[in-house]
């Protein structure tokens, strides 16, 4: 693996299997975990049944959680090699352009300049991309209660955001894995030709890795 990379973080729309990618390759490198407090928002329930009212809330909860948590992260642990995340605090941004109404975004990117500045950024980036389809047929099964509100508009929404933000992103490298047709949590033959790729000695600024494509090559 490429020695610059110490800091992976794993990101995607609702539903594109960031947070169990994050689980099995920390697991792997033996790595810190650091995953995204969702649950710990006492808004997002609330924000799923009344989107408009409760935005704002949502956003800002989220927005502070995740800078106390990324914070910590400016000190090396000497206890780990690698660091695995499964989400970057810039992600955070996606979310607001869509959900909030104008004056409260002001107030956002207001808060946003002032604190983004603290925040480390990652060595690599991996974005699952995936279509509506199966995002939403993931989010169905795991069936969490709060998402059962969420509408597949909202979702395809989210997807063109995150393809639009990531498709122009040059802060870090990056690479963007087609994660339609695969199933790295239960496939051991995908999940390690995922790996595989991570874990190659050498990154360019940006790469798409095609799985199912690069099978049908062989």
């Amino acid at each position: 693996m490429d020695k610059s990379i110490r800091y992976i973080a794993i990101e995607g729309v609702i539903g594109a299997g960031k947070t169990s990618l994050a689980k099995k390759l920390a697991e792997r490198l033996n790595a810190k975990l650091i995953l995204e407090k969702f649950e710990e928002n006492p808004f997002l329930p609330k924000f799923y049944e009344d989107p408009e009212r409760y935005a704002f809330h949502t956003q800002i909860t989220f927005l502070l959680s995740r800078y106390k948590q990324l914070l910590d992260l400016q000190q090396e642990d000497l206890f780990y090699n690698y660091m695995i995340a499964d989400y970057i605090f810039e992600k955070d941004k996606i979310f607001a352009y869509l959900n909030l109404q104008n004056d409260e975004l002001q107030l956002y990117e207001k808060i946003v300049s002032f604190i983004e500045k603290n925040i480390r950024k990652p060595d690599l980036i991996i974005y699952l991309q995936s279509n509506v389809e199966r995002l939403m047929a993931n989010i169905t099964h795991r069936g969490r209660e709060y998402e059962r509100e969420m509408k597949e508009e909202y979702i395809s929404d989210l997807n063109e955001g995150y393809n639009y933000f990531f498709f122009r992103y040059k802060a870090t490298r990056l690479m963007v894995v087609n994660a339609t047709e695969i199933d790295f949590v239960n496939n051991n033959r995908d999940f390690e030709d995922l790996v595989a790729e991570i874990l190659k000695p050498e990154h360019t600024s940006i790469e798409y890795f095609n799985p199912s494509a690069k099978r049908a090559a062989k």
